[in-house]
């Protein structure tokens, strides 16, 4: 695995439980295989639209969560959620282009660019920041789903997630489970993103590439 994915991985998350509901399992099986995996949290539930303290309950359900899956470092950003557009697109460049920058990761994991205004702007941010320009760059882009944003793309007139690259998470799951079961505050009374609507979602990728259980995602970049 190690050779297909490198000895580093970064992962982009707009909010905190984005990067579980779009591979934790594969996290899990990065780690496994002595993968360094980290992660940046670019935005949260911060003021003006929610309070300091959602933002804090969140973060630590985040940590708990990370640590479950075994992430290496992570980092927030700390921006507003819904108010990135708000921030000056070099400074959101900047951002996640010097996380990329200072872990040298050979695969990195973006959002799809789905129905959350957040996610389309740092899909956008992402694609300048990991371009194969300059000294350095990823050689893998991968861009992930995320339950109840990205499903909700009107089809045929947005981009619509079709995944051609899976991973098998069998043995995985139930630590992927385990991980957002940390994130109360998002998955209580959210059937969109419950335990058993992850759950569907793996059987499902896993029926259409010949596992029972995997991960989807959206192939941006692939260099030998």
């Amino acid at each position: 695995m190690k050779g297909l994915y490198g000895d580093n991985i970064c992962i982009i998350a707009p909010h905190p439980d984005d990067e579980v509901l779009g591979l934790g399992g594969s996290i899990s099986k990065f780690r496994e295989n002595g993968i360094n995996v980290n992660l940046l949290i670019v935005s949260g539930h911060l003021p003006p639209l929610y309070p300091q303290s959602s933002f804090e309950i969140t973060k630590q359900e985040c940590l708990k969560s990370s640590n479950i899956l075994g992430i290496n470092d992570i980092q927030f950003a700390e921006i507003p959620a819904t108010y990135i557009h708000n921030e000056p697109i070099s400074k959101l460049n900047g951002i996640i282009q010097s996380f990329i920058f200072n872990h040298s990761p050979d695969t990195v994991f973006i959002p799809f660019p789905d129905r959350h205004i957040d996610h389309k702007l740092i899909f956008e941010s992402c694609m300048v920041s990991t371009r194969p320009t300059g000294k350095f760059w990823p050689k893998l882009v991968l861009s992930y789903e995320t339950l109840s944003e990205t499903d909700w793309n009107a089809p045929y007139i947005e981009p619509v997630f079709i995944p051609e690259w899976f991973i098998d998470i069998d043995d995985h799951l139930e630590i992927k489970l385990q991980a957002l079961n940390c994130y109360q505050s998002q998955i209580k009374n959210n059937e969109s993103r419950d335990i058993e609507a992850v759950k569907a979602l793996a059987k499902y990728r896993g029926s259409q590439n010949g596992y029972k259980n995997a991960e989807g995602f959206k192939l941006i970049r692939c260099l030998s």
